[in-house]
């Protein structure tokens, strides 16, 4: 066994690693999504180092490795991090992701998500750290011209945090061809659930997604849940989406980082069920799982909002031998449900 201490100003790591296992550092791993993947590396026989700056994420989600508080902008510590751990790879969820906020505050999210991934892209040339998974978007496709969207949809992205996606999977093709870096970007729907162990789950603040929202109304923690529109062309008249579960999601992480090792080509692959549900089906989903009647208002439609965002992940299962677990809606609100009543103390 060996023992590793960094200290970082404000907090020390001092956590036993066993000797011999791989080690993956995860930036953002204190996050929702991040904190998921470092759950499912240690399964799978890494060490994952979660580093993360917590202005998003929490540190007593950090259980399964290392911890580093430290921002994708601080390259010194970037360096003793990747000189100290020596990782075969790097898996990049660190980005600020409020769609409305990119918009009002584009300055925030191109510093944070692109500048910080640039740092790190370079950190990790300077250090021979070859592979990377870096947690991407749909939000790359923009306005999608077909549905189920396929992985080789045009990338046009309507909001700024789409932007700062897409241009990271530029930057990742560049390094690959002048640095050897071999990537993939997995473009993910509507990541959502929580660890069926609860051990963690999703803690936003503020919170935006839908099915949390939703549960909240639940709990009473809000008066109501609004529905954005009711006259789009679906079977209900609300907006169609594809929920996928993080734990899914944490499993095509590993494979991704497997295919790699692998010497699996670079590239983008989508991550969804291939089957949305519409707002009023989450809500009625949601309140068979809880047993409560859920507050609803509904209101005019948003703009920018389209009538039905389903991926076509058929690549990432053909060839990275994804299988989600958990697609069942009501699952997936269960598993959200379980960590939400407990976090709330109901």
């Amino acid at each position: 066994m060996s023992e590793a201490r960094v200290r970082d100003g404000s907090v020390e790591s001092n956590i036993t690693a066993s000797v011999g296992k791989p080690t993956v550092v995860v930036t953002g791993g204190a996050g929702y999504i991040g904190s998921h993947a470092c759950k499912t590396l240690a399964a799978a026989g890494f060490v994952p180092v979660a580093y993360d700056n917590l202005v998003c994420g929490h540190r007593d989600d950090v259980k399964w490795g290392p911890f580093i508080e430290g921002s994708l902008e601080d390259r010194t510590k970037l360096d003793n991090m990747l000189a100290l751990y020596r990782p075969i790879a790097v898996m990049h969820f660190a980005a600020f992701a409020q769609v409305g906020e990119s918009v009002l505050d584009p300055g925030k999210y191109y510093r944070n998500n692109v500048v910080g991934s640039l740092s790190l892209l370079e950190a990790m040339r300077d250090h021979g750290v070859k592979n990377l998974v870096f947690s991407s978007s749909a939000a790359t496709y923009g306005m999608p011209a077909a549905t189920p969207i396929p992985d080789d949809h045009a990338q046009n992205p309507i909001n700024t945090y789409g932007w700062t996606k897409l241009m990271m999977e530029r930057m990742m093709a560049d390094f690959s061809a002048a640095h050897g870096l071999s990537w993939l970007a997995l473009r993910y729907f509507n990541a959502a659930g929580a660890d069926p162990d609860v051990e963690i789950g999703e803690r936003h603040n503020p919170e935006s997604h839908l099915i949390p929202l939703v549960l909240d109304a639940a709990l009473g923690r809000r008066p109501n849940i609004t529905v954005f529109g009711t006259d789009y062309q679906t079977p209900d008249g609300t907006c169609i989406r594809d929920y996928i579960h993080v734990s899914d999601l944490a499993d095509a992480h590993v494979l991704a980082l497997r295919h790699l090792q692998n010497g699996g080509i670079s590239g983008g692959f989508n991550l969804g069920n291939g089957a949305g549900y519409s707002v009023k089906e989450v809500i009625e989903t949601a309140e068979y799982v809880t047993g409560r009647k859920i507050p609803t208002l509904f209101g005019q439609r948003r703009a920018g909002d389209p009538p039905r965002l389903v991926g076509d992940a058929s690549r990432a299962r053909n060839i990275l031998g994804w299988k989600p677990r958990f697609s069942d809606l009501g699952i997936i609100v269960e598993h959200a449900w379980n960590h939400r009543k407990g976090y709330c103390h109901v």
